[in-house]
């Protein structure tokens, strides 16, 4: 049977731009890093290229940013795993120490001649405008605006991802959450955290996203209507062949039913088979009816 694929964090934009020998140098790096860490960092680094182009940035620069957000948090391959990987809220001491892997990743980056281009990212995407982030609680357009893209695409997979350490958030809980951090904490300040065209921008990637898992999904509904289908004819021939006494039409019937079946379909499994796909057509159906609602409600936000 078809199976059902969907990937939130499609790879394919920034295939297209097939990365040269130096900038692989710097994505070999990511090895280094735990298995959360490291698909952390692919999917950031996808989301930042996909900001990149809706904020209508140039291919230089879109392919720069997105390497520095593959190797944002290359700081933490220093980090206690004990800390790195622990499934309980951090102390105050263990934050401390979780703090430093930006200033641990700008120094690697620094060491690195090929790194070194992209230590902007490492060190400033924990930064806030209003400066309230670390490590230097620096300030508005004092922040590279690399580090300004990376630290939204940051904290959204962050916050949506399955990660060891917390239950999954829903997309327009994270982007309530977001929107939050882009509306200034008090009067006195014109700035959030974070920079509200670019929160506009990934309003666009998550409706895209969406959009194209509802075309993913809706292909492999129709794929189950077909299934459906074939299986009830199935059943009819089936359910003839249950309830005739004559043994040249059970013969007929059960050649009939065969011929309905997949290799690996057994004839006396007819009906839960077709039960179970009944199902999953049903379940699948609310699920792309929520989608299609979810778009509507990101639509409808305002930063």
């Amino acid at each position: 049977m078809q199976t059902e694929k969907f990937d939130f964090y499609n790879s394919s934009t920034l295939k297209s731009y097939n990365l040269d020998e130096k900038i692989r140098y710097q994505l070999k790096m990511l090895d280094g890093l735990d298995t959360f860490t490291r698909k952390h960092s692919e999917n950031v680094a996808s989301i930042t290229c996909r900001l990149c182009e809706h904020l209508h940035l140039d291919k230089g620069f879109t392919i720069y940013c997105t390497t520095c957000a593959y190797i944002h948090d290359i700081g933490k391959i220093f980090i206690p795993p004990q800390i790195l990987q622990k499934t309980s809220a951090l102390t105050d001491e263990e934050y401390k120490i979780m703090k430093t892997h930006t200033t641990i990743g700008y120094e690697m980056c620094m060491k690195d001649l090929k790194l070194r281009p992209y230590a902007a990212g490492a060190l400033y995407h924990h930064e806030s405008l209003d400066g309230s982030g670390y490590p230097n609680a620096i300030l508005g357009e004092k922040i590279p605006y690399e580090a300004q893209i990376i630290r939204v695409a940051d904290e959204f997979e962050a916050i949506t991802a399955k990660r060891q350490y917390k239950s999954h958030i829903g997309i327009i809980e994270t982007l309530h959450i977001l929107i939050e951090h882009a509306t200034p904490s008090n009067k006195n300040q014109k700035v959030g955290k974070i920079d509200k065209k670019i929160l506009k921008a990934l309003f666009k990637v998550v409706i895209d996203d969406t959009e194209y898992e509802i075309c993913v999904r809706s292909d492999y509904l129709a794929f189950l209507k077909d299934e459906i289908k074939r299986l009830k004819e199935a059943c009819k021939y089936y359910n003839k062949m249950q309830t005739t006494s004559n043994p040249n039409k059970k013969e007929y019937f059960r050649q009939g039913a065969q011929y309905l079946l997949h290799a690996n379909e057994e004839i006396h499994k007819i009906p839960i088979i077709l039960e179970e796909l009944s199902e999953a057509y049903k379940v699948r159906s609310t699920h792309i009816e929520k989608l299609y609602d979810e778009v509507k409600q990101i639509k409808k936000l305002r930063v």
